[in-house]
Formats: C-alpha cells, sequence, structure tokens
C-alpha cells in the first residue's frame, strides 16, 4: 500500500491539472493590496480571503484528482497490470486514497503557511481592533483539509461505484453541494416553521442528515476571522466523526472494488 501512496504522490506532481490548480494559489501574495480595499476590517477581509482561497483550491484538488484517479488507471489499463501482482484490490484502493489525503494535507499545510505569512504582514500594517487568534487560523486550515479528504473519500466511493468520468466528478461536486447545506436544512426542518411540512417530508430530510456528510461542521471561519472561542469537546466529536463516517467510506468502497468487473 505505501508503494502505492508514493506512486500516487509522483503522479499527482506530474499531472497537468494540480499545475493548473496551482497557478490559483499564486492570488494568495495580492490579498493585502485586495484586504485595502475594506476601511475598517482590513485584516478580517485578509483572513476571509485567505481561508476561502486555500478552501476552492482544496475543493478543486479533491474534485478532480479522488474523483478521477481511479478512472484514469483504468482507462490508461494501469489497474490491470498492478492488481496482477501479489497487492489486493483494497490495498490498491486504500493506497491512492490514503497518497490523495496525503497530498491534501501538504498543500494545506503550504498554503496555511503562506497565508499566515499574509495576514500578519496585513495585521502589522493595520492592526486589528481584536488580535488575531492563530490558533483559530491553523485549526481553521486542518479542519478545511479534513474536509475535502472526506469529500476524496466519497469521490472514491463515486469512482468504484462507476468507470466513467462523469459520475465520480459531478457526483463529487453534488456531494460536496448538498453536504455543506445539510446541516441548514436538518435545522430548518426541525424549527418551528417547517411544522407545516408535511412529516414524511422532515423524515426524509432528518433521515438524509444522517446518512450524507456533513461538511458544514468542519468550517471554521467564523472563529478564525473574528477569534471566537472554539469548543474543544466539539473539535473532538467533529475529528471522530470524520474518521468515523471516512472510515465507512472507505469500507465501502473497498466491498465494492473488490467485486468490480475489470473490462
Amino acid at each position: 500500500m505505501f508503494n502505492i501512496m508514493s506512486i500516487t504522490l509522483k503522479g499527482i506532481f506530474r499531472d497537468r491539472v494540480f499545475h493548473g490548480i496551482l497557478v490559483v494559489a499564486f492570488i494568495l501574495p495580492l490579498i493585502p493590496v485586495i484586504s485595502t480595499l475594506s476601511m475598517r476590517q482590513v485584516t478580517e477581509l485578509s483572513i476571509t480571503l485567505s481561508l476561502s482561497l486555500i478552501s476552492f483550491i482544496l475543493l478543486l484538488l479533491a474534485v478532480f484528482l479522488g474523483g478521477t484517479a481511479l478512472w484514469k488507471d483504468i482507462e490508461r489499463r494501469y489497474t490491470y497490470s498492478v492488481l496482477s501482482l501479489p497487492i489486493t484490490r483494497s490495498s490498491y484502493l486504500l493506497g491512492r486514497f490514503f497518497g490523495n489525503a496525503l497530498f491534501m494535507l501538504i498543500t494545506a499545510t503550504l498554503l496555511g503557511c503562506v497565508a499566515a505569512v499574509v495576514v500578519w504582514l496585513v495585521a502589522s500594517g493595520s492592526p486589528p481592533d481584536r488580535q488575531v487568534v492563530w490558533m483559530n487560523f491553523f485549526l481553521a486550515v486542518f479542519f478545511d483539509a479534513m474536509k475535502y479528504i472526506l469529500l476524496v473519500a466519497v469521490a472514491v466511493l463515486f469512482s468504484t461505484v462507476s468507470s466513467s468520468f462523469f459520475l465520480p466528478i459531478f457526483g463529487t461536486i453534488s456531494a460536496f453541494l448538498v453536504g455543506s447545506s445539510s446541516q441548514q436544512v436538518y435545522d430548518y426542518v426541525n424549527s418551528q416553521p417547517a411544522q407545516t411540512l408535511s412529516l414524511l417530508t422532515r423524515k426524509t430530510a432528518s433521515s438524509l442528515y444522517y446518512v450524507l456528510p456533513n461538511f458544514s461542521a468542519f468550517d471554521l471561519k467564523v472563529n478564525a476571522i473574528y477569534g471566537l472561542p472554539l469548543s474543544l469537546k466539539g473539535l473532538f466529536l467533529t475529528v471522530v466523526y470524520g474518521l468515523v463516517y471516512g472510515g465507512i467510506v472507505l469500507a465501502l468502497s473497498s466491498v465494492i472494488f473488490a467485486k468490480k468487473e475489470m473490462k
């Protein structure tokens, strides 16, 4: 599995998609200039833009790298030669996933460090009313990376279901959009105004809430921007949720991939 991880990392660095996405990261040094457009909340705007840009880059990587890894291998018939070796399909699949996950962590770490320097420069030039809580900032980057690693696991699941290009890509995008709003939908259907909805609608929405990934739980941008306190219990439960949900998705992916017919 570790050999597959190493090969996956090398393949990503040679991938043209990665090179194209990396170009977006060069917007980070321009954030101090853009932040001056805000007359009062310059530092807050720089944090918002930095975290949003990092989140956008990680989203692109999760969709295009996680959603196309297996598809490319099958199209190039690379999978057939690898699986002919003494390696199980589960090891191959997990090696692919953990290679992508490791790359996501490396990318998030590098971008987070660059963004921290950018925010520090902005804060030095325009001291904010409230001090930047750096722990919140780096935790926001880390949990963003966790969110998109979980999205990579979802992309791998779609890749095992279909060998085409469209389902993994568009299925992953759809899962991200739905998972990002599932918490708001759940809160609404359990609120007083939603009692006018049918019982079936409310039960269906509640059931989907527990089945679909809840990506909004990993969003700590507001805490990083305004220095709001974080709940250690909430952070711990979010990490456990990500690990358990990701483990279930990968286990299901391994079962499907083990039974998949290679044509």
